[in-house]
């Protein structure tokens, strides 16, 4: 079954998960707010803790050069960074986060296919990493409006 669910409003409480400490610029993950905000509450915690910390690692390469360029400008931390015009305060916490969790997200759904080898089976398989391509898509916006670029995709049909 596909680790979202509609079935659960919250994890149990003897179920949290501890704060996944980030590189001092970028906020560190909290895998209970992941769990909450992306409703994923039929996922192991050792499962959860393992896709955010990949996801955390890949977003972090992807933004190095960026990071390293506000440094080098004296902000230290994401939250130095000034907003552009058109942004909210938050936003590149929020854009940070939203690209970590679509990873991590993506993740998982290429983790909990059905194993089933029937037509139905296939099919929801097949859903699943259509979605997961889609968190992936979310995940390069989330970055490409980060760091100022466009984020259109183009397919060659």
């Amino acid at each position: 079954m596909f680790p979202n669910s509609t079935t659960h409003n919250s994890a149990p409480a003897d179920d949290q998960l501890e704060v996944i400490t980030n590189n001092g610029f970028w906020p560190d993950i909290d895998p209970n707010a992941f769990r909450e905000e992306e409703r994923v509450f039929k996922v192991t915690p050792p499962r959860i803790r393992q896709s955010l910390r990949a996801a955390v690692a890949d977003v972090n390469r992807q933004l190095a050069n960026y990071q390293h360029a506000h440094q080098q400008a004296g902000r230290m931390a994401c939250d130095a960074i000034p907003p552009e015009p058109w942004q909210s305060p938050g936003d590149i916490q929020l854009l940070y986060l939203r690209a970590v969790y679509a990873q991590a997200q993506a993740d998982l759904l290429e983790r909990y296919r059905d194993a089933s080898a029937t037509g139905k089976g296939d099919e929801r398989g097949e859903a699943k990493d259509l979605a997961a391509d889609d968190y992936r898509a979310d995940a390069r916006w989330a970055i490409a409006e980060l760091v100022g670029r466009s984020h259109t995709t183009v397919e060659l049909i």
